[in-house]
């Protein structure tokens, strides 16, 4: 643990407080072990926060055990962790109060308190006085501050308080700054704030109390960057964030923006040098933990973040990156990437090559022929902003004049047997050539499709045993428009995993087994290109 004193970065001047562990896990779908717990407050250590509210100790057995393990588990470099409660209840000394002996109990350096502000929620929540609120708040904060803790308020509900009664609002932020609290957080509870409403109220509240103030936004007019920020105009030097927006209903203040904001966009040093090139992993490294799928339209860290599809847009990329591009990808860990699509044009398709690794050289007639190719192709239904692989095999076949060919398919087959019992069996029989050698797989499976990749691998591994790494990891479908119900034309994405990297392959045809064969194909054409084997079919 770090020294009380002062926070583990040396600098006092501006806090970059996470509040995942404990806001951040009240979003739906989201349950927290001890472990992951520990796991999260790692990688937020290694990006450079400066504080982690680690939960409420005393309020749940998990977060009373978090403290506890984090003192002796966790070497804090840069951050200092935070116990959150609430100020003691009303009638009760401040030291005769149990949830507030839990809070000193955690051994935090820091503690926040939830305070209310709002004088409806006082009297209607708390039941209490507007005086004796003020008394819990003054009480508490003396008595933290008595045992050698910093001291953080969040004021909840301020902004609604604020609006319906500016005066007892602020009495609340006095209360608190001559208490002794180091941040008075203005919070918008409610997330109904702007951020006009928000940078004024803040400018205000810092002229009439003097008070070093900070800034706590819910997501619900999908502001909550941005009213962090506004109150950072107004002269807010403490930001309350949550990785990837995790919170109540629809979120919290997104870290990863607020922090590439701070550094990018208003040149103010708040995370510790190089640890912004950090940013996407550590964002995709706390997703896994909570088992969330990485959001892909994420500012900054997403993996659409810095993607390309328009030919208007690769175009002018090809001369300058900066045309169409807010930042360099790299400075906060994440990459360029070009998209294939109908709306393809030469020069997306030139630099996609170039991504690749395929050098087309200039060559027009040929990037034109992969150009009316893809379109085509998509025209049928085929996605390859989706499928970087497929269309790797298809532009290497372009440029090669043949497809790669590892083998050759003769024919298969998928039978699904229905039984009197209710039960299902699947198999499947693929009969194919490689090199030189015909084979005839047969496999059961779990579904039609399931079957038949075990059926290919079952035929091939034998001669090529790379594929024994090969995994699939996702598998989509999706009825495309044009004809109705079982008529339909099919599109399935495969994503396939062979240790060291995943890609994806598409098919397309009038059925979802046929479609799903010429996905598997890919799969297995492509993740013997990424072995190096030599294609002899």
């Amino acid at each position: 643990m770090t020294d009380a004193a002062a926070p583990a970065t040396g600098d006092d001047s501006f806090h970059v407080f996470d509040t995942t562990l404990r806001d951040g896990a009240q979003r739906e779908g989201i349950s927290l072990t001890v472990a992951d717990k520990l796991t999260i407050a790692r990688h937020l250590d290694d990006f450079g926060v400066g504080y982690i509210e680690g939960g409420w100790p005393g309020a749940n057995p998990r977060d009373t055990e978090f403290f506890h393990r984090a003192r002796t588990e966790i070497d804090f470099k840069h951050a200092q962790l935070v116990a959150f409660g609430a100020t003691r209840r009303a009638g009760v000394a401040a030291a005769d109060d149990p949830q507030v002996g839990a809070l000193l109990e955690s051994g935090a350096p820091v503690v926040t308190l939830v305070a209310k502000s709002h004088d409806r929620h006082v009297e209607l929540a708390l039941r209490t006085t507007l005086d004796e609120n003020l008394a819990m708040i003054r009480d508490t904060v003396e008595h933290l501050r008595a045992a050698g803790r910093r001291v953080f308020i969040d004021c909840e509900h301020f902004f609604d308080g604020y609006r319906a009664n500016p005066g007892y609002a602020q009495q609340v932020v006095t209360t608190a700054h001559e208490a002794g609290a180091e941040v008075v957080v203005l919070c918008d509870t409610n997330g109904g704030m702007l951020p006009a409403q928000i940078q004024a109220t803040v400018a205000t509240v810092l002229a009439d109390t003097g008070a070093r103030l900070g800034i706590h936004a819910q997501d619900d007019t999908g502001c909550a960057v941005a009213n962090t920020l506004a109150a950072v105009d107004a002269g807010a030097t403490h930001v309350q964030c949550t990785a990837n927006g995790y919170g109540e209903r629809v979120g919290n203040a997104n870290l990863f923006p607020v922090a590439a904001a701070l550094e990018l966009k208003y040149g103010r040093r708040v995370l510790p040098p190089g640890a912004l090139a950090e940013m996407t992993r550590i964002s995709h490294a706390i997703a896994e933990v909570v088992n969330l799928t990485p959001s892909t339209h994420q500012p900054y860290v997403g993996v659409s973040a810095f993607a390309h599809k328009a030919g208007l847009h690769a175009s002018a990329i090809k001369v300058d990156p900066d045309l169409y591009q807010h930042i360099d990808p790299e400075q906060v860990g994440n990459t360029m990437r070009m998209l294939v699509s109908d709306m393809a044009g030469r020069a997306s398709i030139e630099l996609k090559g170039k991504e690749l690794g395929i050098d087309l050289g200039g060559d027009r007639e040929l990037i034109g022929r992969v150009v009316e190719r893809v379109k085509e192709r998509e025209l049928a239904g085929y996605s390859y902003e989706a499928a970087d692989a497929s269309f790797e095999l298809l532009l290497r076949a372009e440029v090669d004049g043949t497809p790669r060919s590892y083998f050759r398919i003769e024919s298969w087959r998928a039978i699904t047997e229905d039984r009197p019992d209710g039960s299902h069996a699947n198999e499947a029989t693929v009969k194919l050539w490689a090199k030189g050698e015909r084979i005839v797989a047969t496999a059961e499976g779990n579904g039609p499709v399931n079957a038949l990749d075990r059926a290919l691998r079952v035929g091939l591994e034998r001669i090529y045993p790379q594929l024994a790494r090969l995994e699939l990891v996702d598998y989509k479908v999706r009825i495309l428009a044009g004809k109705h119900g079982t008529g339909s034309t099919t599109r399935v994405l495969v994503s396939t995993n062979d240790g060291g990297g995943e890609w994806s392959t598409v098919g397309v045809a009038d059925n979802v087994i046929a479609a799903s064969w010429q996905a598997l194909e890919d799969a297995y054409t492509y993740g013997l290109l990424r072995a190096g084997v030599v294609p002899q079919a």
